[in-house]
């Protein structure tokens, strides 16, 4: 069975509720890194994504300092054109060669945003990027407004055919807008951060402007396997270690929740990470979830969220386990459908 699609806002393409996530393929070896990833494992993960009916791919010139987009561009290359994914990645973080461990620079200077265009659509190895996204506002003083109007030009080149922001808050979201249309916004969002269930979806649908949330598996928190044994194994260069969702206190909480989706998971015969994806879908605002995986058998694992609807008893049922284990923050059940 094909997946269903979903329009992205109000001028986008149609996507499939789940696309693949590439930030792990980055691999380790830089500031924002997972750690050792093997290429060859990663292109068999892209390969199985679309296999089963997922029709994006989402990544970043950030992820691996480049690596990410390259391993896609090997995946792509590999396939016939007609079987090819949509292709989504992302500018503004500006890293520098001989620093590779550094923190990138936040900048979107028009100059920047072109440079980086052409160096991404090199390494994608395609004619255009279907949609484009600055990863994070500019903290250099570059005003938006200059920054959205260089991303338009690119769309008016043929170098880009849907324009998009992540990260951005509803100041930013609007000046972009009064500049032009925003087809998608890409925030985090899942049953630990809920925050973007509070002011950001409700303006995207207010101004028809697509959501593709990020990181529904709080990157890998709310999947089946996940202890706190896994955390004390992981790569010294993984950024996680340094999150504070995944050291005390919080790391007990997120478990908690976690483990209070087994029964609700179980219910539609689905994996944990499967239901906690299906839960970020639930809200009628967000038209895809990006979920990262570094395997087929991952793939495999979250990709039946893209057909399963929660019912109102699991929504309610996963409201109170977000209640009882204190675990996150934001609204923890999609608003009801008015009548």
């Amino acid at each position: 069975m094909a997946l269903p699609r979903r329009r992205l806002g109000s001028g986008g393409p149609e996507i499939t509720p789940v696309g693949f996530g590439a930030w792990a393929i980055g691999g380790g070896g830089y500031a924002f890194g997972w750690g050792g990833q093997d290429d060859t494992a990663s292109i068999s993960a892209i390969h199985r994504a679309i296999e089963l009916g997922v029709e994006w791919v989402d990544t970043a010139a950030i992820y691996g300092l480049g690596r990410s987009e390259e391993v896609v561009g090997h995946a792509l290359a590999a396939l016939p054109a007609s079987e090819r994914p949509l292709v989504f990645t992302k500018c503004g973080m500006v890293w520098a060669p001989e620093q590779p461990t550094a923190f990138p620079r936040r900048l979107l200077a028009p100059e920047s945003i072109r440079r980086e265009c052409e160096a991404s659509l090199a390494r994608l190895g395609v004619e255009a990027i279907d949609l484009y996204q600055f990863h994070w506002p500019d903290d250099t003083g570059v005003p938006i407004e200059e920054s959205w109007g260089a991303m338009l030009r690119l769309r008016e080149e043929g170098k880009v055919r849907w324009c998009g922001v992540s990260n951005f808050d509803v100041a930013l979201l609007e000046r972009c807008e009064r500049v032009g249309h925003v087809d998608s916004l890409q925030p985090p969002f899942s049953l630990i951060n809920r925050a973007a269930a509070a002011e950001l979806l409700p303006w995207c649908v207010a101004h028809g402007t697509g959501v593709i949330v990020y990181s529904p598996m709080q990157s890998g928190l709310l999947t089946d396997s996940f202890s706190a044994e896994r955390v004390a194994a992981m790569d010294a260069d993984d950024w996680r270690l340094g999150s504070p969702d995944f050291t005390s206190p919080r790391v007990e909480r997120n478990l908690a929740l976690r483990d209070a989706l087994r029964p609700v998971a179980a219910r539609h015969g689905v994996s944990v990470a499967a239901a906690a994806v299906a839960w970020a879908l639930s809200f009628g605002a967000v038209t895809g979830a990006i979920v990262g995986a570094r395997s087929p058998a991952q793939v495999e694992g979250w990709f039946p969220a893209g057909r399963l609807t929660l019912t109102p008893a699991d929504l309610d049922e996963i409201a109170a386990a977000v209640a009882s284990s204190a675990a996150g923050s934001g609204p923890s059940r999609p608003p009801a459908p008015e009548s």
